[in-house]
């Protein structure tokens, strides 16, 4: 009875519960490692590749941030002398 409270509270299933409890519980298996060994290796190629790719756009936009600062300082010191 406490069970089913707890999963009416929460709009679960007390069948959900042991599904999720089933496959947890197989998820530890060997085999189930050795299969997924491949797709892990994938997995951290492609957070590599991101990685990479994301600290290339920060230095980027570092650099497009300090032009424009500088832009701005320079039409400001030098702005008026065009006129």
């Amino acid at each position: 009875e406490a069970l089913s409270a707890w999963c009416r509270e929460r709009g679960l299933f007390a069948h959900h519960l042991d599904q999720w409890r089933a496959q947890f519980c197989s998820a530890g298996t060997a085999s189930s490692a050795r299969a997924s060994a491949p797709e892990l290796r994938e997995l951290k190629q492609a957070n590599a590749q991101l990685q990479r790719e994301l600290k290339r756009k920060e230095k980027a936009l570092a650099e497009a941030a300090a032009l424009l600062v500088l832009s701005k300082k320079y039409q400001a010191l030098f702005g008026g002398e065009d006129e």
